[in-house]
């Protein structure tokens, strides 16, 4: 490697990893802002968090990396043209291209991995994240009894206290608790002036002692002409322990979630899509056979032997009408609502089909559009950092979050129309790339004419045939 390769590389390397590191951070954070109401309140432990961290920074991997590159490579050239070091080079007689060389590499190795990564590890990395995530929500909120506020979060109990005192919040006043574990509804009640809570056991179970109270009990009798009989008891000091069983994470089989085309490689996806697409013809096919039965050949009535006679009498040639009793004409109404009806869900079931279909498409061309915005944004960055000549953090990051948004708005608008059958698939999962690859290659146009950034004498860049006609013309000022 030549020592122009090094210092090229060099230089590219430390903005790549900074901004890369910046901008898994940023998304990272706007990722778990969006799972926050699902986290907050459950007492999740330290391990927990930094799993889910951990799952979803690998997800942001194949999303951050096109940006850094983009950030980087403006920096990096800017940053070279800025101290003459970009001219200096020229001078010596390399081209822009050869310059280039070493950054272009570097990205088109990392659009490989990136799709590697995004083809192996995001899939498993995603069955974790959404299977962790979806046991956290299934998870109930910590143990959190408020004053004045029934709370029925311990199963089979509900619970209400007047206030809570302490530095802990664990002596309580007022308590009253009401015992459905028999399933008879409100028939047991426990009331004390005041109480204690503790955990016991490890943290598995709640302990709640109880002072100065009673307990009622309301008991069905059938003997008796009231109906029910009432029993009341006094104490001093009660005990009662709940489990806290039903607070803990229960891990769901992540086979359950396996069928998702998040969780699936490009092969899998591919032979989802096959299994699809023959159920979708296979049913198409099957439509007019499951049809016909709804139409049937109706013989109509035509011995009417009154308009027979006045044909004879009159001598006019008047035709056979014929006679439809009202049961035929019901059994036809009915034929055609079974038909529309049929029509309908069939029609919605394909449409259905149709568009689970191309979802699944979907991710499989995710996969190779985020990966080629590895090469559009460096494309896009390396050529333009030499035309502006401005490197650190000021005018690269306002340029490249101008693309970038531009690339993420026209991403997310082809996914949508491609995911709503508005446009092909292909085409509006491919459509920001379509968009910014001319901007690409104008931007490497100026970089190697050493124009500026808008330069363009494009009357000269015209063939000479297509000039001819004007070539006696002035233009006047």
């Amino acid at each position: 490697m030549k020592k122009l390769d090094k210092l090229i590389l060099q230089a590219f390397a430390g903005p790549f990893l900074l901004t890369f590191a910046v901008v898994q951070f940023i998304l990272l954070t706007q990722y778990m802002l969006k799972y926050l109401d699902d986290l907050v309140g459950k007492d999740l432990g330290f391990d927990i968090i930094g799993q889910l961290l951990f799952y979803f920074s690998v997800l942001m991997v194949p999303v951050s990396m096109p940006l850094a590159v983009l950030l980087s490579s403006l920096m990096t050239f800017g940053t070279l043209g800025e101290h003459h070091e970009l001219t200096a080079i020229k001078t010596s007689g390399i081209s822009l291209t050869r310059i280039l060389r070493p950054v272009l590499i570097t990205s088109i190795l990392l659009a490989v991995f990136a799709f590697w990564f995004n083809n192996n590890i995001v899939p498993k990395a995603n069955l974790r994240a959404y299977s962790l995530l979806w046991d956290l929500r299934q998870q109930k909120l910590a143990l959190d009894i408020r004053p004045g506020v029934f709370y029925n979060g311990i199963p089979g109990y509900t619970i209400k206290v007047n206030d809570k005192l302490g530095e802990d919040g664990d002596i309580l006043m007022g308590i009253m608790i009401y015992d459905h574990t028999q399933g008879s509804g409100n028939m047991r009640v426990i009331l004390a002036d005041s109480g204690r809570m503790f955990t016991r056991f490890g943290g598995q179970y709640l302990g709640l002692e109880l002072f100065r109270g009673q307990s009622y009990v309301e008991q069905p009798d059938a003997n008796s002409r009231a109906g029910a009989s009432f029993i009341r008891q006094a104490f001093s000091r009660n005990m009662i322990t709940f489990s806290l069983a039903s607070f803990d994470l229960n891990r769901t089989k992540e086979e359950l979630f396996e069928d998702n085309k998040m969780m699936k490689n490009v092969g899998q996806l591919h032979n989802f899509i096959d299994s699809l697409q023959n159920r979708l013809r296979t049913e198409q096919h099957q439509v007019p056979r499951m049809v016909s039965p709804y139409y049937t050949y109706l013989r109509f009535d035509t011995t009417g032997q009154a308009a027979n006679h006045r044909v004879e009498q009159w001598q006019v040639p008047v035709a056979k009408l014929p006679v439809v009793s009202v049961s035929t004409m019901e059994q036809a109404a009915n034929r055609a609502r079974n038909v529309r009806a049929f029509a309908g869900s069939t029609g919605e079931r394909l449409a259905n089909l149709a568009k689970e279909t191309g979802n699944y498409r979907i991710e499989v061309y995710r996969k190779y559009v985020q990966s080629a915005a590895i090469l559009l944004m460096f494309l896009i960055g390396a050529p333009l950092g030499a035309i502006i000549k401005k490197g650190g953090l000021g005018v690269p990051i306002l340029v490249s979050i101008l693309f970038f948004i531009i690339y993420y708005i026209f991403s997310i608008i082809g996914e949508k129309y491609g995911r709503e059958g508005v446009m092909p698939v292909d085409f509006g999962m491919w459509m920001s790339t379509l968009i910014l690859l001319p901007f690409g290659l104008f931007f490497l146009y100026q970089a190697r004419n050493d124009s500026g950034l808008w330069e363009w004498n494009l009357w000269d860049k015209l063939p000479a045939k297509i000039r001819w006609p004007f070539r006696g013309y002035k233009r006047t000022v």
